[in-house]
């Protein structure tokens, strides 16, 4: 997924100074991410200070050699994916000895769903701009979340199609599969891995280049449904990932460091 601009983003201040989002709120502010109302007192903002060092406690922060930072496979963070996960893939081994027929496909959001991103927030100080995080895609390798590359691959050997759905734009493809596929991904090719396209955006979705997060999602799954599949699973960080229905099941995976509506 990809912020539409540093202006929403700075907005909603998704990541600092509202908050981590929880199930649509935000824990500590007292209200909605979505609620632009300015806050009366110091007391509804979360300090910027502290809610960075609550960011790196749940993550796990360590830091490298080269001063990156990374998540702990053994941080909160880490468990709370694994658990989803689990569940997950007994969700999909269940729906593979019942629908041995079907064409079962599972669709994957890219950004903190497939790759983790916690060392571009940290080195941006979660400020994000296009330009970093373009020059960030095309020079380095993000790791894979925790456990998502093993799912993916054993949905994959289950007989499921894995694709891919990213609001990443379209010059950023080759860089994108590139990173799926050096962390163990199924192969993010041309028919797996779908980006937005404002230039020349697919005859399927109607609302064209102005299309919503989740008109740009919905539709592209609708899309894969057309060409005969069911997706059994949608996985995503952000609710926009996973609205708009066209999959049986859906799975949020945490991510308090930005909202993308």
């Amino acid at each position: 997924m990809i912020r539409k601009s540093l202006g929403k983003r700075s907005r909603t201040i998704a990541t600092l100074a509202v908050g981590v989002v929880v199930g649509g709120a935000v824990a500590g502010g007292g209200f909605a991410v979505a609620d632009t109302r300015a806050p009366r007192t110091d007391r509804q903002i979360t300090n910027m200070t502290d809610e960075v060092s609550d960011i790196k406690a749940y993550y796990g922060d360590t830091v490298d050699a080269q001063g990156e930072h990374w998540p702990s496979p053994t941080g909160n963070y880490a468990k709370q994916v694994a658990g989803i996960e689990k569940d997950a893939k007994q969700f999909l081994q269940n729906r593979t000895r019942h629908d041995r027929n079907k064409k079962k496909a599972i669709v994957l959001d890219v950004d903190d769903t497939s790759l983790s991103t916690y060392n571009y927030e940290l080195e941006t100080t979660f400020v994000y701009s296009p330009a970093s995080n373009a020059q960030y895609i095309a020079t380095k390798t993000m790791p894979a979340v925790f456990g998502m590359n093993t799912l993916a691959k054993e949905a994959e050997q289950q007989g499921y199609t894995v694709f891919f759905v990213t609001g990443r734009p379209e010059s950023q493809r080759a860089a994108t599969a590139a990173n799926l596929a050096a962390v163990g991904f199924p192969a993010a090719d041309a028919p797996h891995l779908y980006l937005k396209n404002k230039e020349n955006p697919p005859a399927y979705l109607a609302c064209g280049a102005t299309c919503t997060t989740v008109e740009y999602k919905s539709g592209t799954r609708a899309h894969i449904e057309s060409l005969g599949y069911e997706i059994v699973a949608n996985f995503g960080d952000q609710n926009s990932d996973l609205s708009g229905g066209h999959a049986a099941r859906t799975y949020k995976l945490p991510n308090p460091m930005y909202y993308l509506p």
